[in-house]
Order: structure tokens, then C-alpha cells, then sequence
């Protein structure tokens, strides 16, 4: 821990008293190696990109009512003028600013700033926790969105962890009937039938097979998952891989071309705010559900290990 200034926000910016953060898995492989594929911790940062908190400044050029208001953060600074930001996927964004990814200092702190477009207002009906936790729901959302989900979908998500229960989450209020989760850990299974599972699978039983699903998304990263799950896969449907595993892997490329799959990755998300919070006060999806485990601001370094701790599955640092 150490004493900071509180930041000073820029002329379209907003300052937020940090009131929750979520830990996500790339925290915690920040914290024990240093480094997130191409993303290398080169100096002291800042974690923590799961966040909520209220609204105690604003820039210059930001309307003073919003002092005050609740807010979901969305963690990222894109620039307005790249290519990426104008065709609206600013999550592509060349240039981006994201918390918690070096060299941009994170959310695990008391005060941060962000763009006033960036600082979504929850009403009082939402938890502090349910607000950081809109952030991975994003992920969710983005995932569903590119696997082109609706009404009466069939979909296999291989990976029962936090983002593979919010994928299901997302999915079941889409629409989908039929939600195949496949995780090896016994206990994650059980978890994923409580929030929206109709079937799980143990992919140590056996191939998971060709189950003629409408999509295929992936939130484990593991090689072996990722081509199991194109293998269930009708022609015509669509694979999407949100997992961060290896680099590189080999992909069955002729039962791809054959069936006509749509192959495509998720990279955070753009645009998805609006529609997690209206998922979370409409009751349509729980994340206060998915928090195991809640630790002070003081206690960070036990909450980036709790993810150790048998049937953990969300995390929450409470700064405030």
C-alpha cells in the first residue's frame, strides 16, 4: 500500500470514489508472472479494472449534476479519432488506455478518473459489487452478440469459470434453450446448473462430440476445449473464443471449411454497458450471486490468491 495524490480529472473527465472491484484472472496472472501474453509489467501498476464507485469531481467541460450519481466504470480510454473508434469497434482501438494494463495504473485504489462517457450511472436498486461486476458481463455480452445467439439457440461454452458462468448467464436471457457447459472440475459444473446450465459435460469422460449446437463459445483457453467444441458445431454455426490460452494451437481447418463455421474472437467488448445494466436491474441476470468472497482494500494481495480457494468463483475487493 502506499499514499498517492487523488488525481485531478481532465476538462471531459469524471473523478469516482472507488466503492468495488472485481478480481479478474488477468490480475491475478499480473500478479504472479509479471505479464498477460504481449502485456509485460515492466513497473510498479496499479490492478484492478472491475470497478464502481461515485462520482465526487468533474472536468471542466463535464455538467456538475453528475456529482453524486453511482456509476459502473467502463475500464477503458480509446482514441476518438482512430480508425477503430470512427467504424464504432473502439475496443480496437490502436491507442487504448485500459486499467490495469501496463503501463495504465488500474481500479484498486480510492480515487481514479475516467471519461465522462466511460462512467456509467446504476440506480440504487444495484449493488456497488453487481455494478464493478458489469464489466466481465460485458465480456459475456460481446461473446453472445458474435455467436449470434436468440430465442430457441443451442450453444456449448466449454470453461465453467467466472466468464463461462456469465456466458451462460447472458445466454439463458437471450433466448437459448439448450446451454451446454463442459468444465472438468466437478465443483464448477455444479455451479454452472445454478446459473443457467441445462446440461454439463466432464471433458475427461470422454470427446464431447458432434452435439450440432448453433455456436460454440470458448471461455477456457485450453486447446483441447477449443477443438472438441468446433467439432460440435452444425454447419453454419459460429465458433467464438473468448478464453486466453496458448498463443497458437491447431484447429481441424478442413471440418471448418466443410461445414462453413464462422470462426472469431472476442477482445473485451464495445458498446455493451447500456444493455449489461438493464440485464442486472431487470433480474435477468444475477451477479451478486457470483461473488464467493469479499476482502478490504488492505487485504488486495489475499484476494488475488483467493481464486485458489475451492468453489470460488467471483472475487470482490471492497475499497469503500
Amino acid at each position: 500500500m502506499e499514499e498517492r495524490p487523488i488525481p485531478t480529472p481532465g476538462p471531459g473527465d469524471v473523478l469516482i470514489r472507488v466503492s468495488s472491484v472485481g478480481v479478474c484472472g488477468s490480475d491475478t496472472h499480473y500478479y504472479r508472472h509479471g505479464r498477460v501474453g504481449s502485456f509485460v509489467v515492466n513497473a510498479p501498476l496499479v490492478l484492478g479494472h472491475e470497478a464502481a464507485g461515485t462520482i465526487v469531481g468533474v472536468g471542466s467541460e463535464v455538467d456538475r449534476s453528475r456529482i453524486g450519481q453511482r456509476v459502473s466504470i467502463e475500464p477503458q480510454r480509446p482514441d476518438p479519432d482512430s480508425e477503430e473508434t470512427r467504424r464504432g469497434r473502439y475496443n480496437l482501438c490502436p491507442h487504448m488506455r485500459f486499467f490495469a494494463t501496463p503501463p495504465v495504473d488500474g481500479a484498486l485504489c480510492d480515487y481514479v478518473t475516467i471519461g465522462d462517457a466511460f462512467a456509467h450511472p446504476v440506480s440504487d436498486a444495484m449493488s456497488d459489487d453487481a455494478a464493478a461486476l458489469c464489466e466481465p458481463l460485458s465480456v459475456g455480452i460481446a461473446a453472445v452478440r458474435k455467436a449470434g445467439l436468440d430465442g430457441g439457440s443451442r450453444v456449448l461454452i466449454t470453461g465453467a469459470g467466472p466468464i463461462g458462468i456469465v456466458v451462460a448467464q447472458v445466454a439463458r436471457a437471450y433466448g437459448a434453450t439448450d446451454i451446454v457447459v463442459s468444465d472438468p472440475d466437478e465443483s464448477r459444473r455444479g455451479q454452472a446448473k445454478q446459473f443457467g446450465a441445462t446440461m454439463v459435460l466432464d471433458p475427461a469422460a470422454g470427446p464431447i462430440g458432434d452435439l450440432g449446437v448453433d455456436a460454440f463459445i470458448d471461455a477456457s483457453g485450453a486447446p483441447s476445449a477449443v477443438v472438441d467444441g468446433i467439432r460440435a458445431v452444425r454447419s453454419a454455426g459460429a465458433v467464438v473464443l473468448v478464453g486466453s490460452g496458448a498463443e497458437s494451437m491447431e484447429l481441424p481447418t478442413q471440418l471448418i471449411q466443410n461445414r462453413e463455421l464462422v470462426l472469431t474472437g472476442v477482445f473485451r467488448y464495445a458498446n455493451t454497458w447500456p444493455t449489461a445494466i438493464a440485464l442486472v436491474e431487470s433480474g435477468r441476470v444475477d451477479l451478486d450471486a457470483m461473488v464467493t468472497a469479499r476482502f478490504p482494500l488492505e487485504k488486495a494481495a489475499e484476494a488475488l490468491d483467493s481464486d485458489r480457494t475451492p468453489g470460488s468463483v467471483k472475487t470482490v475487493v471492497a475499497v469503500s
